[in-house]
C-alpha cells in the first residue's frame, strides 16, 4: 500500500522542483531533499539526524519509535506538510503559476504607481479611501431610514420578531389568461427541429465555425470539415463518446478525434461562444429580457466516472462516487457567457468573479447575483472595488450580523438599533486602501484569476492582512445590500426572476447532456475544460435559434391581429426546448421486416 501511495505523491526522478520558504520551514525543505534522494536511490535510510522539528504533533507517535524513525510515515509527513504549506503560501515554487509567492501575483509596486490612474478610471473607486466610505456611509443612511420607515408600518412585510428581523415571502406573479394563451401559441408555432440542423442554421446566421482554426495551419473549412465540426460539439455537449457519434453519424471514429485534437479547444469554444453572444446581444428580443447588465451564476453536479483531477467525492449528491460541478454564468439576456468546470466541495463563491474579468462580448455586466453559496464578505467587497455591485440572494438573513460606521446616531433608529451590532473599523481601511486597489487592479488587468487569489489567501494559517481588510470592507458592503434586500420587493423579484432564468438554462443543460445517464467519462481534465464550452456553444445556439423563432411568431401574431403586449413577452423565454430533437432519427429496414435472416457476421476485434 505504502509505495503505491508514495510512488503517487512524490515527483518523478528526473524532475526537481526548487522549493523556497517564506521564513523558517523548520527543516521541511532538507526533509524533502532527503525524501527525494531516497527515491533516486541515492540513499537507503534516512540519517540519524535528519530534521524532525516540521513533523506536527499528531504525526509524531507514528514517525518517532523510540530513537528510530520510520521512513514511510517520515515521508507521508513531510509530503502532507508540503501540501498545506504550499496552499498557505509559506512555501512557494518560483514562477509556478498556482504555488508562486503571493506577491509575485499582483502588478509590480513600481509599475503600480504608474498604472493606479488608469485602474481607477476602470473600476470608478476613488484612490482616497475617505471619499468611498463617505459614500458608502451616505448610501446605508437612507437605508437605514427606509427599514426603519418599514417597521413602523404595522402591514410591512418586514417585522420584528423574537428579536429578528423576518421578511413574509411575497406572491408569486399569476399569469393571466391571456399570458398563458400567448404562451401556447408560440409553442405551437415553432418549429420541430433536429438539433444538428438546428446547429448548421444558426452556423449560417452567425459564422460560428469560422473561429474553429488548425491550431498550426490556416485553412478553410470545406463540407467535411463542417461536418465533423458539428459532430464533436454535439457528441461533447451531449455527453456521447466519439465512438457513439461516430456509429450514428458515419463518419470514422479516427476523423473525429483528430479534429477534436487539432480544431476543438478553450480558445475556439470561448471565440465561437463570443460570436453567439454577440449575435444575440443584437436581437430586438433580447433587449425585452434584460440589458445585459445583469447576470448570475450556479453549478450543475454531475457525477464523473475515472481520474479526473476535479472529481471530488459528495456523498449527498454522488453517493460512493466522485462528481465534478459545471458552473456557469447567465446574462439577463438568457445568454451564457461563462462556464467552467469546477471541484464539487469548493464553494462557488471562489470561482464567481472569473468569467466576468474574463468577458468579451458586447455584454457590460454591472450587477451580479447567485445563492448563498456564491457569496463571502470578501466577494462582496472585491464587486464593491471593481465598480460593480453584488447581490446575492442569502438564506436565513435573520442570523447574519450588521454593520455600520462610528458616524452613525443609532438612536435616530429605535427599531432597528438592537439589529445592527458592529462597527466597522475604518483605520484597518484606510491603511490598506491602496493594497486592495492594487489587488483589483491585479484582478481587471489580468494578472491574476479571482479564484486563484481567492484560495491562496484563504489557505494561510493565519489570516492574511489583506483578506482581513477585505472581510471588514465587504460586511459594510454587505449590510448595505440586506438592507437594500428588505425595503425593496422590486428589487428582491427582480432578482429572483434572474436566477430563475439559470435555473432554466440548468433544465435546457440537462436535456442535452443526456447520454450515459450524464455520467461523465472524460478522463482529461482538459477534454472536460473543452465538454463544458462544448455544451455552453450548443446551449446558446438554442437560445440563439429560440429568440429568432419566437420573434418571427410575435411578427406573425401581429399580423393576424393578435394583440401581443411587450410586458407579456417578457415572461416568454428562449429555454424552452420540446420541439428540439435531440435524439436522433431511428431508421428500419422495411426490406427485413417479417422476414428471417442468417446471424449476421462477428467482428474481428483487430479491426
Amino acid at each position: 500500500m505504502f509505495p503505491t501511495t508514495a510512488k503517487h505523491l512524490c515527483c518523478p526522478p528526473t524532475l526537481k522542483l526548487y522549493f523556497q520558504a517564506r521564513g523558517n520551514d523548520s527543516g521541511l525543505l532538507t526533509a524533502l531533499d532527503l525524501v527525494h534522494e531516497i527515491h533516486l536511490g541515492r540513499r537507503r535510510k534516512l540519517p540519524d539526524d535528519a530534521p524532525t522539528e516540521f513533523i506536527p504533533e499528531p504525526w509524531q507517535p507514528y514517525v518517532q519509535e523510540g530513537q528510530k524513525i520510520d521512513r514511510r510515515y517520515y515521508e507521508l509527513a513531510a509530503l502532507w506538510l508540503l501540501r498545506q504549506k504550499l496552499r498557505s503560501g509559506d512555501i512557494y515554487l518560483a514562477q509556478s503559476r498556482r504555488f508562486s509567492e503571493l506577491e509575485t501575483y499582483f502588478i509590480p509596486p513600481k509599475q503600480w504607481s504608474l498604472c493606479r490612474d488608469e485602474v481607477v478610471n476602470l473600476t470608478g473607486t476613488p484612490i482616497d479611501a475617505k471619499l468611498r466610505l463617505t459614500e458608502r456611509e451616505s448610501e446605508l443612511i437612507v437605508l437605514m431610514g427606509q427599514v426603519e420607515e418599514l417597521l413602523n408600518q404595522p402591514d410591512s412585510d418586514l417585522k420584528e420578531e423574537r428579536g429578528s428581523l423576518v421578511l413574509s415571502p411575497f406572491k408569486a406573479d399569476e399569469k393571466t389568461l391571456e399570458l398563458k394563451r400567448l404562451a401556447e401559441d408560440i409553442t405551437a408555432r415553432l418549429p420541430r427541429i433536429e438539433i444538428t440542423d438546428l446547429l448548421v442554421e444558426v452556423d449560417s446566421w452567425t459564422d460560428f465555425s469560422n473561429v474553429f482554426e488548425h491550431l498550426n495551419l490556416s485553412q478553410a473549412h470545406d463540407h467535411d470539415s463542417l461536418l465533423s465540426l458539428y459532430s464533436c460539439l454535439l457528441a461533447q455537449a451531449s455527453n456521447l463518446d466519439f465512438q457513439q457519434m461516430a456509429t450514428s453519424t458515419g463518419l470514422l471514429y479516427r476523423r473525429l478525434c483528430w479534429f477534436n485534437n487539432w480544431y476543438i479547444r478553450d480558445e475556439t469554444l470561448r471565440a465561437a461562444n463570443n460570436a453567439l453572444i454577440d449575435y444575440h446581444y443584437d436581437l430586438p428580443l433580447s433587449h425585452l429580457w434584460g440589458g445585459g447588465m445583469l447576470s448570475s451564476s450556479d453549478g450543475q453536479r454531475f457525477p464523473a466516472k475515472g481520474s479526473l483531477r476535479q472529481a471530488r467525492c459528495l456523498p449527498r449528491y454522488f453517493g460512493y462516487g466522485k462528481g465534478v460541478t459545471f458552473y456557469s454564468w447567465t446574462s439577463d439576456q438568457f445568454s451564457q457567457y461563462g462556464s467552467k468546470p469546477i471541484p464539487a466541495t469548493v464553494r462557488d463563491a471562489t470561482y464567481v468573479l472569473d468569467e466576468i474579468l474574463n468577458n468579451e462580448t458586447e455584454l457590460s455586466i454591472l450587477e451580479h447575483t447567485t445563492d448563498t453559496a456564491g457569496y463571502t464578505e470578501v466577494i462582496f467587497a472585491l464587486f464593491d472595488l471593481l465598480g460593480m455591485r453584488f447581490s446575492p440572494r442569502i438564506r436565513d438573513l435573520a442570523d447574519q450580523k450588521l454593520y455600520r460606521t462610528s458616524n452613525i446616531n443609532l438612536d435616530f433608529y429605535p427599531l432597528l438599533k438592537e439589529h445592527i451590532q458592529g462597527i466597522i473599523n475604518q483605520k484597518l481601511i484606510f491603511d490598506d486602501w491602496d493594497e486592495m486597489l492594487r489587488l483589483v487592479g491585479s484582478l481587471k488587468m489580468g494578472w491574476v484569476t479571482a479564484s486563484l487569489i481567492i484560495q491562496k489567501l484563504q489557505a494561510f494559517p493565519r489570516k492574511h492582512p489583506l483578506m482581513r481588510v477585505l472581510q471588514e470592507y465587504g460586511r459594510l458592503i454587505k449590510t448595505i445590500h440586506i438592507l437594500r434586500w428588505y425595503a425593496d420587493e422590486a428589487n428582491r423579484r427582480r432578482l429572483k426572476r434572474q436566477l430563475n432564468k439559470g435555473e432554466a438554462l440548468h433544465s435546457l443543460r440537462s436535456h442535452l447532456f443526456y447520454a450515459n445517464q450524464g455520467e461523465i467519462k472524460t478522463q482529461q481534465d482538459d477534454q472536460l475544460l473543452n465538454q463544458v464550452g462544448c455544451l455552453n456553444l450548443v446551449t446558446n445556439a438554442i437560445i440563439v435559434w429560440n429568440t429568432v423563432y419566437i420573434d418571427k411568431v410575435v411578427q406573425q401574431l401581429r399580423l393576424e391581429g393578435y394583440p401581443v403586449d411587450n410586458e407579456d413577452l417578457k415572461s416568454i423565454w428562449p429555454t424552452r426546448h420540446a420541439h428540439i430533437n435531440v435524439y436522433g432519427q431511428y431508421h428500419f429496414d422495411k426490406k427485413r421486416l417479417r422476414k428471417k435472416h442468417p446471424l449476421r457476421d462477428l467482428r474481428n476485434p483487430n479491426s
